[in-house]
């Protein structure tokens, strides 16, 4: 709460110490964890939003206006309503962040409540189709009302491509014809494990694929092997996984060391696609795919379109310069999202109240292959969709090698062909 109160007193010192002939910088809060469970992936997203307003800046603003961006250090969902009051009593109507879905739920919900608008940049938890969080605590009841756009995909989204793929690229590589593989699903109880898990569920019974069960856990007290038990009854031929980094290193070790006969093992966001599972691993994540969003160096820039290319470029030179490390898929969703905002929409709006965001935001058609992350901007007209990006992009991602990880799917982002190597190590 210190740091917060801190935060705010320097926002009402720069609002007041603008000349009067001066045009005042637009203020954004931004919201991310730099700390805690989800301080490296926070970090690095918060990094890709730092870099584009330093860069906007650069280049005169928005309007002529510079932009402030103001963070505030949201460990876990307990820290979201101390921040979200702060921004909110200094003045500041427009908030980026956050990361992790288990925060943006709480910081929709009190955007809706305050009259702000929030900005998602990377978390994947879904709204249904009243415009209310799709997985989430009962109080979360407030319908959208267009105060909150995700630029990321989706978790269902997540979930939907990962057993597409496995079903459409990787089935037929790996079975006789007329075999037929079963589906299992291994996810954490929370917004985001159900909501990706949801999508992945919905693509099954789309393609009638059998279903071998869904197997929920706690990822606080996850119970290895007792959920190794479980999956061995329901004999799953491909498991798909949606974890946190800890519980789907340890689960896909436990696999590995009961020696649960998997043909595929797909994950997604927060766990199989980090370099820390590959790095943990080792050669037990060979094989290993995943559906999440791309980074910087693993994605084949020629499905950008040229400026979205030429920007690519400069922002991963200028990331690895300040930071010294390659943009993750991250830092890139974090920096692209705040790209979208600052370079689409406020040139667009008519007002910077956040009815004027939201209008600018919903009168865009950019097609995909237009944010250096692959992605498009469109957000949707009916309930469901209003708050989604569904020009949002996702690729596939495989472990090729220990500690080495390519894009496989889609063709226009991939790196590497997809290989077919034994799970039973």
């Amino acid at each position: 709460m210190r740091r917060i109160l801190a935060t705010v007193a320097v926002i009402a010192l720069l609002s007041t110490a603008c000349d009067s002939t001066s045009r005042p910088p637009l203020v954004i809060g931004a919201i991310y964890p730099l700390s805690g469970t989800q301080g490296p992936g926070g970090l690095d997203e918060y990094r890709g939003v730092r870099l584009a307003v330093d860069m906007v800046n650069r280049s005169g603003g928005v309007s002529g206006r510079s932009v402030e961006l103001h963070p505030l250090d949201v460990a876990d969902q307990d820290a979201v309503p101390g921040a979200m009051d702060a921004l909110s009593n200094a003045g500041t109507r427009l908030v980026v962040g956050s990361y992790g879905s288990t925060i943006s739920a709480p910081a929709a919900k009190l955007a809706i409540r305050k009259g702000m608008l929030f900005w998602e940049t990377g978390a994947v938890g879904d709204m249904n189709d009243s415009g209310k969080w799709l997985v989430s605590p009962p109080e979360v009841t407030e319908p959208n009302n267009g105060a909150f756009f995700r630029v990321a995909p989706t978790g269902s989204s997540l979930g939907s491509a990962a057993i597409s793929f496995m079903d459409k690229r990787y089935a037929p590589a790996v079975h006789k014809k007329g075999q037929t593989l079963r589906y299992a699903i291994a996810n954490v109880n929370d917004i985001y494990g159900r909501s990706v898990a949801d999508g992945a569920r919905h693509e099954i019974r789309k393609l009638h694929l059998p279903f071998a069960g869904q197997f929920e856990y706690n990822p606080s007290r996850p119970h290895y092997s007792r959920l190794i038990r479980e999956l061995r009854r329901a004999r799953p031929d491909i498991l798909f996984v949606s974890a946190y980094i800890t519980d789907g290193v340890g689960l896909r070790r436990a696999i590995v060391r009961h020696h649960l006969h998997l043909v595929g093992n797909i994950g997604s966001s927060s766990s199989y696609c980090m370099p820390a599972f590959g790095a943990r691993l080792g050669k037990k994540a060979v094989g290993v795919f995943a559906s999440d969003k791309p980074d910087a160096e693993y994605m084949a820039p020629n499905g950008l379109l040229p400026a979205a290319r030429e920007l690519l470029a400069k922002a991963n030179t200028q990331y690895e310069t300040r930071y010294h490390i390659e943009m993750s898929a991250a830092a890139l969703a974090g920096f692209s999202g705040a790209w979208a905002l600052l370079h689409f929409v406020l040139p667009r709006a008519q007002s910077w109240n956040p009815a004027g965001i939201a209008s600018a935001a919903r009168s865009l058609d950019l097609p995909k292959g237009t944010l250096p992350n692959g992605s498009g901007i469109k957000f949707g007209h009916t309930p469901r969709t209003a708050s989604e990006n569904i020009h949002a992009s996702s690729v596939i991602w495989e472990w090729v090698g220990v500690d080495k990880r390519a894009v496989v799917w889609p063709h226009r982002f991939a790196t590497q062909k997809m290989q077919v190597m034994s799970l039973n190590r």
